[in-house]
């Protein structure tokens, strides 16, 4: 996972901390949901860049690079 990656990550799930958080205070369910479903995408994505990095920790090992 790259660099670039983890950080965009990180931002979408902190923003979706932040609109869940303001959702809650103020009563908006919309934006309340909103922010778990950001959170959710991120969670989604970290997971694909954990299998692309083990995939190639095996692409490397099996070819010796």
């Amino acid at each position: 996972m790259g660099i670039q990656d983890k950080f965009e990550n990180k931002a979408e799930e902190l923003k979706g901390r932040a609109k869940e958080s303001a959702g809650s205070a103020i009563g908006d369910d919309d934006l309340k949901n909103e922010g778990k479903a950001d959170q959710a995408s991120s969670g989604v994505k970290k997971g694909i860049e954990k299998v692309k990095d083990k995939a190639n920790e095996v692409a490397e090992k099996l070819t010796g690079d």
